[in-house]
């Protein structure tokens, strides 16, 4: 499985959107906090997902999710399902975008890749090992994070 991107800007600067459950039942978010590497042996994608998110109880129940990169020309429908909650609203009919079955998780057919992956781990994150000028920028007044570790099993183009 080869994926050749530029690594530092992928989450941050294109975003992703994190889906987890199966096509009868998903959600899916935007997310711009993520990294790729290797842990134990294996090809791992990390994200950090706030508790407070519809998207968090999809990844805690399900075994699998999926991490999707677009191009620019999805940047409007991509923030749609980053700032409107699947609890209040059908998401997915209102970005447009469609969803696609893939193996142990969902993709979408305008996506340039596709990675799925077997969560392999979760931990929250404490805040009080977060240094104070983080703590108070970013969780003073929200949920805290969870960091989940999935293995890439499969890349999709």
């Amino acid at each position: 499985m080869e994926f050749t991107t530029d690594i530092f800007s992928l989450f941050d600067k294109k975003w992703a959107l994190l889906t987890a459950g199966s096509m009868e039942k998903f959600n899916s978010m935007t997310v711009s906090w993520g990294g790729l590497g290797t842990l134990w042996g294996k090809s791992v994608a990390t994200v950090y997902v706030r508790t407070s998110r519809y998207t968090h109880e999809f990844l805690d129940r399900e075994d699998w999710f999926t991490l999707s990169f677009f191009p620019e020309n999805c940047r409007d429908r991509l923030l749609l399902l980053g700032t409107k909650s699947g609890r209040d609203m059908d998401k997915m009919g209102g970005s447009g975008l469609e969803a696609l079955p893939c193996g142990k998780g969902v993709a979408y057919r305008e996506a340039e890749a596709t990675l799925v992956c077997r969560k392999l781990f979760m931990q929250p994150l404490d805040p009080a090992r977060i240094p104070s000028d983080i703590r108070e920028k970013l969780y003073a007044h929200d949920a805290p994070h969870d960091l989940y570790i999935g293995e890439v099993t499969e890349l999709l183009r």
